[in-house]
């Protein structure tokens, strides 16, 4: 009797721990920031060191990347500078002028794609990136729009959002996704704003700015919103004057992000690094700054003439996979779906054995449809050994064959289901 209480013990201790784990959450934080034509130099990775250092991104999605070799210089000299392997990263698309790039933190993400949207001058990147702890996947869309202000700057700048938003309106509702970079909006009024913001019947491809700031927004009453330029006098880098007087750089976020479960911005959370509010019309490492070090304000002030833009999100397993057994199973194995056929969601039930001395394994499932395009991701994490059991909701499918495919490092296994309507 004692063996059987304490064996009854151990599988609920064992299921406390999965549920944990299946609802367990974590803070990212992501930044964006134009490194101001970046291709290497000794004192622009000295100040982005610092700057890295200290405000310790998970992610980062930098504008005004030269080439592939500034990427690599980025990453081995001044992301991984301090701690080599701390970040990876994505893959990198030379197009026209600057470009965009991202770097993550190689234990938190996954890198998956960049996407490029064409537009009429810079192209916009859709980077992807699975959370490895919750197999949350973020989008983020890089932009570093039409730079100055003349009535055909701006319709420039609609156009390129025009492309934008002919993308984003394809998404799913409820999709997760930020777009961010450098804006060079000037005002609420004007229409490439306008149109990130622009509700539409039937679609969730609009953008919630967390700020919200009405009017022209070079004025002093926006002081502390201000992300450009860190000077008041030129330097070598050809870098724009005029002290902080400007909100070029943003972080905006779809419908889906600002909503509970899987990916949600923290309301309070955006922040340009090193605006203390005092700055309007001067150089940020003018003495005192009250928002950093001294030594991070000149970093900023050296490194570019752009601050910074920083933003957290919590990312929280939502419970789309629940474990119904601890018992170890002795292979690999998927089921039938079940019901089948369905309308309009069904389950699927997996296996997966003990790894290699007790480890996860790194679990995979997907609904592929009869071309064989994938169309939902339902799992993608490590999991330990036992029997699982997910959801497949197919509301916005239409009716016919599909296939759900298990994969893990060493077993790989698609099965077929009938969605009738």
């Amino acid at each position: 009797m004692k063996n059987k209480i304490l064996l009854l013990t151990s599988v609920l201790f064992l299921f406390i721990l999965k549920s944990n784990d299946i609802y367990s959450q974590d803070t990212v934080k992501v930044m964006t920031y134009n490194l101001l034509n970046y291709n290497g130099s000794v004192v622009k990775d000295n100040s982005f060191r610092k700057i890295v250092k200290y405000s310790n991104p998970d992610i980062l999605v930098a504008e005004e990347v030269i080439s592939q070799s500034a990427v690599n210089n980025m990453l081995g000299n001044v992301m991984n500078f301090y701690t080599p392997g701390l970040y990876s990263a994505g893959t990198f698309f030379n197009g026209y002028d600057t470009d965009n790039a991202i770097f993550f933190k190689s234990s938190k993400f996954t890198f998956l794609y960049n996407f490029v949207i064409q537009t009429t001058l810079r192209t916009i990147n859709l980077f992807g990136l699975v959370h490895n702890q919750t197999g949350n996947t973020i989008k983020l869309l890089a932009v570093h729009l039409k730079a100055s202000n003349s009535t055909s700057d701006q319709q420039q700048r609609l156009s390129e959002v025009n492309a934008l938003r002919s993308f984003t309106n394809s998404l799913p509702n409820g999709d997760e996704f930020a777009v961010l970079g450098d804006f060079n909006i000037y005002t609420s009024t004007e229409p490439a704003y306008q149109r990130l913001l622009q509700t539409e019947v039937g679609s969730e491809g609009h953008f919630i700015d967390p700020l919200n700031l009405s009017g022209t927004w070079n004025q002093s009453s926006y002081a502390p919103f201000h992300t450009q330029s860190s000077r008041i006098r030129a330097l070598s880098d050809s870098g724009s004057t005029g002290g902080l007087d400007d909100r070029f750089d943003m972080i905006l976020n779809s419908k889906g992000m600002t909503e509970e479960g899987g990916i949600k911005y923290i309301p309070g959370s955006l922040k340009p690094l090193g605006n203390d509010g005092n700055h309007y019309n001067d150089s940020i490492n003018q003495r005192p700054n009250t928002s950093v070090p001294d030594s991070i304000a000149d970093a900023i002030y050296y490194g570019s003439d752009h601050l910074p833009v920083t933003a957290l999100y919590k990312f929280e397993k939502t419970g789309s996979v629940t474990i119904i057994s601890n018992l170890i199973p002795e292979k690999f194995n998927v089921y039938q779906n079940y019901p089948n056929p369905f309308n309009p969601s069904t389950k699927i039930k997996f296996d997966i054995p003990s790894g290699l001395n007790g480890s996860d394994s790194k679990v995979r499932l997907s609904v592929y449809n009869s071309l064989g395009k994938e169309i939902a991701e339902l799992v993608n994490e490590n999991l330990g050994a036992g029997s699982y059991e997910t959801e497949f909701d197919a509301s916005d499918f239409s009716s016919g064959v599909y296939f759900y495919k298990i994969e893990t490092d060493n077993f790989s296994q698609t099965k077929s289901m009938f969605l009738i309507k």
